[in-house]
């Protein structure tokens, strides 16, 4: 069984490795359900959703309907208007055929004009504080992509309570000092207000180089599997950090297999070694490559 640890200030003993469920977003929900029976299997208990993730929410609900009190869930909406962004939420307990979701986040706030926007009077941040405060979810957390995130969380962290963060974190990033010495001070802050940690990437090889690949998650996977193993240990290896499982469900097997048996952490020359053979860098350079469609 995959361990648990507090999910910050939420009470939850949520497991060390988070199903990211864009992966049920183009199933059936046969695959579906099958899929999410796998995951209770080695003791996953967060579910992370978004109402963009295609037909996820709607292939949750038969599960829901029998596991709703098994599983921290989460989703997140898009929208930075107060109004958008309860009736998102809204929408995604209609889906979901449930009354309340454990949290809603706000999806890849990096821009500043998004910022601007979710943080002013009657933007998104207020709506959803108050739709906690109704019941309609119990935390609201803050998710982004690219090099600038950690420090639009420190902003963000600045501004409201949230209960969690969510960024890129793999050991092609580890290697950006500047994105490095971000990352430890949003660490820092979240250990002493109690946030949870949560990354994503942590398999991905590089931005794809094959327009007419079959793609199951918009970067393309570390595609040797000794490598990708590393890349899962070194996440993994950071006990203040949960790891959010890719949207290639092919690849979920892999993850949950190596999270609840024993570990070793790889060693550098081996992950320079991952890097150099296997074509593995960053996604996001702070300039072109930061939008993650």
């Amino acid at each position: 069984m995959i361990d648990q640890q507090p999910f910050g200030p939420t009470q939850h003993m949520s497991s060390r490795v988070i199903f990211g469920a864009a992966a049920l977003g183009g199933m059936s929900q046969e695959r579906a359900n099958d899929t999410l029976a796998t995951v209770m299997e080695f003791g996953v208990n967060h579910i992370d959703t978004a109402a963009s993730y295609g037909a996820s929410e709607d292939r949750l609900a038969p599960f829901l309907a029998d596991h709703r009190a098994d599983v921290f869930l989460a989703t997140k909406t898009g929208d930075r208007s107060g109004d958008d962004a309860r009736a998102s939420l809204e929408r995604s307990l209609e889906r979901m055929g449930v009354g309340h979701v454990d949290m809603v986040q706000l999806h890849n706030l990096v821009e500043e004009e998004d910022w601007r926007d979710a943080f002013s009077p009657g933007g998104a941040v207020q709506a959803l504080f108050k739709a906690r405060d109704e019941g309609l979810c119990r935390h609201v957390g803050v998710t982004g992509h690219g090099l600038r995130i950690p420090r639009m969380h420190l902003r963000s962290l600045a501004e409201a309570p949230f209960a969690s963060v969510l960024f890129p974190w793999n050991h092609s990033l580890a290697e950006i000092d500047d994105y490095v010495a971000d990352v430890a001070l949003l660490r820092e802050l979240c250990a002493t207000s109690g946030v949870a940690m949560q990354t994503i990437k942590s398999i991905a090889r590089r931005r794809w180089q094959d327009p007419e690949a079959r793609r199951f998650s918009w970067y393309e996977p570390i595609d040797d599997a000794s490598a990708r193993v590393r890349a899962l240990e070194f996440v993994l290896g950071e006990d203040d950090f949960f790891l959010n499982t890719s949207s290639d469900a092919r690849l979920l097997l892999e993850a949950l297999e190596l999270a609840s048996g024993p570990r070793t952490a790889p060693g550098a020359d081996d992950l320079a070694r991952d890097r150099a053979e296997h074509g593995i860098e960053a996604l996001f350079d702070g300039e072109r490559f930061e939008a993650v469609g």
